[in-house]
């Protein structure tokens, strides 16, 4: 493992050059890698899994939006496409990508499977950390590995197209065979993981549940609105408004942050934009910072998990969640948005 100097912090990580894809092939030349679930995560794990010539299936539910889309993938019909349980009954390495709502509701029929010798595969730590709400608990005789991609199954297709990688995390929960450390590294570069970095089930669940309610989705959709807002309140058209809340930061911005970095942003900007974000981060920081601490409470003590867990159980749950979405669609803020990105060029 290449030892990296995080500020100050030395971090074990693993690379590509490292760890080759011809190594990882070796490796798992013997195994059956059964795709469960083909929703978020599932198709852009198992096309590149099997792009990168590992020897992979798909377990769904016949019939279903997700089993089209298979179909349409190239997948195969009782070659390489198969019914959940048919696929657990063939697979010598699971790789559990349901929902976590649907892990819970489909754990006895996957357990049933998980024979000696195993391997049970997860991209969220969710199951395996909750266990006492989600009764997700291996056999003791089994390999539980992690294999987290930082984004989405989207995204991971699209930059391995691009022969590029995304970051993801690796943990393990159980190492039966003794060799649990080298197939789970081996699944994480076949998966096209830009590095690996180690981490635990816990850590894993706790920091990508803070991430998706902060600054990956609730926090910044927080920003944009109260931003919006007070453009609009104050006169601004919903263009000018719209333009220099998203539209720029999206854009033209974010993307150069992603490239070089928030300091290189400060140091290669206008003064006047330089002066104002130096005097005013801090500000902001300090004012969510005690947010963040009630987020991250409330993930660690397991409400955060316990409110999911009991809104998917609502027979009701689909039609609440299709009318809060309504409120972001039907927003002035994003029917400015949909209009704005017909207008780009």
């Amino acid at each position: 493992m290449a030892k990296i100097n995080f500020g100050g912090t030395i971090e074990e990580v693993v690379t590509r050059e490292e760890f080759p894809l011809n190594k990882a092939l070796e490796y798992l030349k013997d195994e059956t890698i059964a795709i469960i679930g083909y929703g978020v995560q599932g198709p852009g794990q198992s096309l590149n899994l099997k792009d990168n010539g590992f020897n992979v299936i798909i377990g769904q539910r016949k019939n279903s939006k997700s089993w089209d889309k298979a179909l349409s993938d190239g997948w195969i019909e009782d070659e390489n496409l198969f019914e959940i349980e048919e696929a657990c009954k063939r697979g010598t390495i699971i790789q559990y990508l349901l929902s976590d709502a649907g892990q819970i509701q489909m754990w006895p029929t996957v357990k049933k499977h998980l024979t000696k010798g195993k391997t049970l595969y997860f991209s969220h730590g969710f199951g395996i950390t909750y266990k006492e709400q989600t009764n997700i608990i291996p056999p003791d005789d089994v390999d539980v590995i992690l294999v987290a991609p930082k984004g989405s199954g989207t995204s991971l297709r699209r930059l391995f197209v691009e022969g590029n990688g995304l970051n993801s995390s690796f943990a393990i929960h159980q190492d039966y065979s003794g060799n649990a450390r080298d197939k789970v590294i081996s699944l994480g570069i076949g998966v096209g993981s830009g590095y690996l970095f180690e981490t635990t089930f816990k850590k894993e669940v706790f920091s990508d549940l803070t991430g998706e309610r902060g600054t990956l989705m609730g926090a910044i959709q927080g920003l944009f609105a109260a931003q919006y807002s007070i453009l609009r309140k104050k006169g601004h058209s919903p263009s000018e408004a719209f333009n220099e809340t998203v539209e720029e930061a999206t854009q033209s911005l974010y993307p150069l942050v992603a490239e070089n970095g928030m300091d290189w942003m400060y140091a290669n900007c206008s003064t006047t934009a330089q002066r104002g974000a130096l005097d005013w981060w801090k500000k902001f920081r300090d004012a969510v910072y005690p947010v963040f601490e009630e987020l991250y409470e409330s993930v660690e003590s397991g409400e955060e998990a316990k409110i999911t867990i009991e809104a998917n159980k609502k027979t009701n749950y689909r039609e609440g969640l299709d009318k809060e979405l309504s409120e972001l669609k039907e927003s002035e803020l994003w029917i400015t948005g949909n209009e704005v990105r017909k207008l780009r060029p």
